[in-house]
């Protein structure tokens, strides 16, 4: 399939700085932007701003980022699923994955996660895809948030829900491995049933 994307842009007006959300972006405009210095739940920031560049430019890679005068201060990245991963198996080319989300913690509390997912959304060739994420509690700040493995998993839930990802069962090993652990879906309104049900199949592989 032609992965098309729809350029959207919001701004949020905070109390003390303009924050823009916007995507996707290519890897030009990653490389004119600096990154946040506390972006770096995955690697070092200059790296993981080198990493994005990478995924901007796959054919089905879509990163929308939040910025605050030219400088990264969160990002959603969607790409098909590693190949290491189950969700990989899928033999179509519409299936997507919300890859990682990441927002600097002094900015964290303006919504910008929900933000961020929500804006994605908004872009119409979404409701041709399949879209998960994986959601696994040792990959959640619970050391700075202070919060439970339960109510970080609310926090999630409610994140996802902007975007109208919810919960679906499944019989996959990691995310079995832990009751707070799930995987959320969003099938679009232009996705096949006969491609509803392969992925349904896949969900409770045996």
């Amino acid at each position: 399939m032609k992965h098309e994307k729809l350029y959207q842009s919001e701004k949020i007006d905070s109390n003390t700085v303009n924050i823009l959300i916007e995507g996707p972006v290519s890897s030009e405009k990653i490389t004119q932007l600096t990154m946040h210095e506390a972006l770096s739940a995955f690697r070092p920031p200059y790296e993981q701003q080198q990493a994005l560049k990478e995924i901007a430019d796959l054919p089905e890679g879509r990163i929308l980022i939040a910025t605050v005068d030219q400088k990264m201060i969160g990002y959603v990245i969607f790409l098909h699923p590693d190949p290491i991963e189950r969700w990989s198996k899928y033999p179509k080319d519409n299936l997507l994955e919300l890859g990682a989300i990441e927002i600097a913690p002094q900015y964290r509390g303006n919504k910008l996660g929900s933000r961020l997912i929500e804006t994605s959304m908004n872009d119409e060739n979404m409701e041709n895809y399949i879209i998960i994420s994986t959601e696994y509690y040792w990959h959640w700040d619970l050391n700075y948030s202070e919060l439970s493995v339960w109510d970080y998993r609310k926090i999630m839930e409610k994140m996802m829900k902007a975007g109208s990802l919810y919960p679906a069962p499944t019989n996959e090993p990691e995310i079995m491995a832990h009751p707070a652990n799930c995987l959320m879906v969003r099938i679009g309104k232009n996705v096949a049933k006969e491609d509803q049900d392969l992925f349904k199949k896949l969900r409770f592989l045996t």
